[in-house]
Order: structure tokens, then C-alpha cells, then sequence
């Protein structure tokens, strides 16, 4: 009669472990990405046609073409460069902060009731103020420079990962918990096997969802007395009369944010295939 090792069975009981799903084809990828540019550029080639006929007012709603050149005069003088790479910084780092500030707190609220008691109803009611309303507050406290920024952006995605992974966190089913006390497993070794794999979905989403309000929140941040950054750039259009100007800075908020967030979801792609393998067979 065969041996059963009873530390497999309870590790295959708890984490049921299944081979690895093959990820997307690269074919179905750039099927799906094309798929997307559909309505973007119908939409860009109506417009253009309209202006082109004079069925439309293209001065404060300038055509595509127009939009394009100036982004490829903002492209050869160096400006976009320089507007871009502030824009970047700072999002990254407010992004980094918030993330890192959302999942401590998620955690120990979603964890520890008493911390949940004691923090959530604080976090709550901050979470209900507007951001714009942060702004004169953080100047006085930090001044026009870049930590005020930065600040500003890390608070917009904060709360989306604090409430995500504190509500996933509830929302493991209790039973997958006991089972893991059943057998026994250590404090660390249950978050790894059983809270870990249940709340990385809403985890991740709740990143692309922090990482979308914080190329929000860079724009208002970018109101502060910026001299470089899309933001400032969206104002000097406003300030000179300037509709392209506007227009491209919008393009290029759109953009970037595309390309992060789609850099975002690549990245996630091996650690949802990792929970998956947590699934129990079945």
C-alpha cells in the first residue's frame, strides 16, 4: 500500500497546485490593440473631415492635423521631452508612495480588527474630501516645490489600494482560513498560501485603478506652481490661447496613461498565473 507524506496532503488540500495556463498568444495581443485604435481614429478622421469640408469650427476644436504638428514641434524644440519626464517622475513617485502607504494600512485593517476599528472610520472621512481641496493646505505645509506634488498624487492612490485590499481581505472566505488553522499552518505561512493568492485579483485592479486617479491627480499637482509638466503645459495653452496646445497636452495625458497601465497589466500577468495556481483542483 502506498505512503501518503501528510505534509503533501495538507499542503495540496490548501493550495491544490495546477500547472501554469498558458498566457495570451501574441497574435490575439495585437488583435485586441488594434481593435482598440478603431474608434480613436474614426473618431480623429471624422473631425478631420468635417474641419477639412467647413462643416466644423476647427479654431477652438482644432483638427487632428493640427494637434499632431504640434506635438511634433513640441517633439523637435525638446519641450515634450522635458514635460514628459517631469510628468513621469512625479507620478511614479506619488504612485510608489501611495502604493506602498495603501497596502500597509489594507492590510493591518483588513488583518487586525482593532486596527480596522480604530483607523477605517478616520480613512473614510479623509477619503470623501477633494483632492483640489488638499492643494492650498499642502502648499503651506510643504511649498510650491516637489514634494507638495508628489504628496498630492501619492493621496489619489492611496485610498483605491487601501480599500481594495482591506475589502478583499474581509471578503476571504473564512473557511479557506480555517482550514489553514487546521493545519496548522504559522501566521506568515497562512498569508501566503490562503490571503495572498485570495486577494491578488482585486489587488491589481486596484493598481491600475491607483495608477489611473494618479495621472489625475498630476494635474492638479501640476497647478502648483509648476514650470515643467504636461499640466504646466495645459495651463500655458489656456493662458496664450492656445486650443492645439491644450489639445496635444490631453493627447499626450491619454497616451502615457495607455502605455502605463498597459505596462502595469503586463507585469501583473505572471503573478495572476501564480495565484491561479493556488486554486484547488476541481
Amino acid at each position: 500500500m502506498a505512503v501518503i507524506d501528510p505534509a503533501l496532503d495538507r499542503q495540496d488540500a490548501v493550495s491544490g497546485a495546477l500547472p501554469e495556463p498558458p498566457g495570451p498568444a501574441p497574435r490575439r495581443l495585437w488583435v485586441d490593440w488594434l481593435a482598440g485604435l478603431i474608434v480613436p481614429l474614426a473618431l480623429a478622421l471624422g473631425w478631420e473631415l468635417a474641419v477639412a469640408r467647413g462643416w466644423g469650427n476647427g479654431r477652438l476644436l482644432p483638427p487632428p492635423s493640427r494637434i499632431l504638428s504640434t506635438l511634433w514641434g513640441l517633439w523637435r524644440s525638446g519641450d515634450l521631452t522635458v514635460h514628459v519626464l517631469a510628468t513621469l517622475g512625479r507620478v511614479g513617485l506619488g504612485f510608489l508612495f501611495g502604493v506602498l502607504a495603501g497596502t500597509v494600512l489594507g492590510a493591518l485593517t483588513g488583518y487586525l480588527t482593532w486596527a480596522r476599528r480604530l483607523l477605517d472610520p478616520t480613512l473614510q472621512a479623509l477619503r470623501s474630501i477633494p483632492s483640489i481641496a488638499w492643494v492650498p493646505l499642502f502648499i503651506l505645509w510643504f511649498g510650491i516645490f516637489e514634494t507638495s506634488k508628489v504628496i498630492l498624487i501619492a493621496v489619489g492612490v492611496f485610498f483605491p489600494i487601501y480599500l481594495a485590499l482591506s475589502g478583499a481581505i474581509l471578503d476571504v472566505d473564512r473557511k479557506l482560513v480555517e482550514v489553514g488553522r487546521i493545519f496548522r499552518l504559522s501566521g506568515p505561512a497562512l498569508v501566503w498560501r490562503i490571503l495572498l493568492p485570495a486577494t491578488l485579483p482585486a489587488y491589481v485592479l486596484a493598481l491600475r485603478a491607483g495608477l489611473g486617479l494618479g495621472w489625475m491627480f498630476v494635474v492638479a499637482a501640476e497647478f502648483m506652481g509648476a514650470s515643467e509638466g504636461l499640466g504646466f503645459l495645459l495651463t500655458d495653452g489656456q493662458m496664450t490661447g492656445q486650443p492645439a496646445t491644450i489639445l496635444a497636452s490631453i493627447v499626450a495625458f491619454a497616451v502615457l496613461g495607455k502605455l502605463t497601465d498597459g505596462l502595469l497589466a503586463a507585469l501583473s500577468r505572471p503573478l495572476l498565473r501564480w495565484q491561479d495556481s493556488f486554486k484547488p483542483e476541481g
